[in-house]
């Protein structure tokens, strides 16, 4: 145990800046560092990106590791495992921390079982135990329907975090630094995966995981044309709209809308959940929300006991009347 030491987030670029992901790790991060009087330190690997991971420096890491070479322009998991395998075994940290995103959850769980170490992932909340000094991960169970804490001594202790899950560092306009390059012999590894294509889909407006407002739908809504009227609502709201599997299932809305444990996880400052039942599986995608408010015709839907706000009745009349206050108020 004497040999670890730090605290280490996996950093993610986003074009030429940091992820949002990446700024809520050093948050954390920088929290659990200073509780055990150690470093955080911020490792980025990819393509050209020395730049822009020198922000984390900014944004409260203590040291930046780059491994940056051509081959890894695109995600590919082999190579980035072979990537972050030489840093973690060059720094032996305590913590080692991923984002739960598409990247993330795929190489969190990789790095860990080569290592042969355990991970908790789609962890909400870090703690560390004032007595083992260990890290405490805590992340849905069952469907989201309960919280269970995960503790370990085997080290690196591992994790990957829900977004929106700790609060984001601020940056401290301080770029004294200069990240610390880290060189990696790929000549025994091969790519297993190879990119063909990307495709980015354009979104009007705020886009779902960024929202501080998100009208979600559910089955109730009935119809594509439904989905309409919820988009005027987030219109007027400055937010997003969100849906349930069984919409997206239904061809009504986009797949790239769902909320849930096989869609997206968000968590706004307020979500409305209109003709939503409340199943574990979407809830899971909401829970870190700050306020639900639920709209369902059913007084007896599971979606009222999460919800802090309830409202029973038809969401055609009680939606429309809710934005007519909401404008009244302006």
């Amino acid at each position: 145990m004497a040999d670890y030491k730090n605290i280490m987030i996996y950093g993610e670029i986003v074009g030429e800046e940091l992820a949002a992901i990446t700024k809520e790790l050093l948050g954390g991060g920088r929290r659990l560092a200073d509780e055990l009087g150690e470093q955080l330190l911020a490792v980025f690997v990819g393509d050209k990106i020395a730049e822009p991971a020198r922000e984390a420096l900014a944004f409260g890491a203590d040291k930046v590791y780059v491994v940056d070479d051509v081959r890894l322009n695109d995600y590919e998991t082999e190579l980035y495992t072979v990537a972050m395998t030489k840093v973690v075994d060059q720094e032996q940290p305590r913590i080692l921390l991923f984002g739960h995103t598409d990247t993330g959850a795929d190489l969190g769980p990789r790095l860990a079982f080569r290592l042969r170490m355990p991970i908790a992932t789609d962890c909400v909340e870090l703690a560390i135990d004032p007595n083992t000094k260990c890290l405490l991960r805590t992340k849905p169970v069952y469907g989201g329907l309960a919280m269970a804490v995960f503790a370990s001594e085997d080290f690196p202790q591992m994790a990957t975090v829900r977004a929106k899950s700790l609060p984001p560092a601020e940056r401290k306009n301080s770029l004294e630094a200069a990240p610390v390059a880290v060189a990696v012999d790929f000549a025994r590894s091969a790519p297993r995966v190879i990119v063909l294509e990307k495709v980015t889909e354009e979104v009007e407006g705020v886009k779902l995981e960024d929202a501080d407002i998100v009208v979600s739908g559910g089955r109730g809504i009935g119809d594509a044309e439904g989905f309409k009227k919820l988009e005027e609502a987030a219109r007027f709201l400055k937010g997003a709209v969100g849906a349930s599997r069984v919409a997206v299932d239904n061809g009504w809305v986009s797949s790239t809308m769902q909320v849930g444990i096989t869609g997206k996880i968000v968590a706004p400052a307020v979500y409305i959940a209109v003709a939503i039942s409340g199943a574990s599986q979407h809830m899971t995608g909401c829970s870190g929300a700050k306020t639900i408010v639920a709209i369902n015709k059913d007084p007896m839907a599971p979606i009222f006991k999460q919800a802090q706000f309830g409202v029973v009745g038809d969401w055609k009349v009680l939606l429309p009347a809710f934005i007519d206050k909401l404008k009244e108020l302006e």
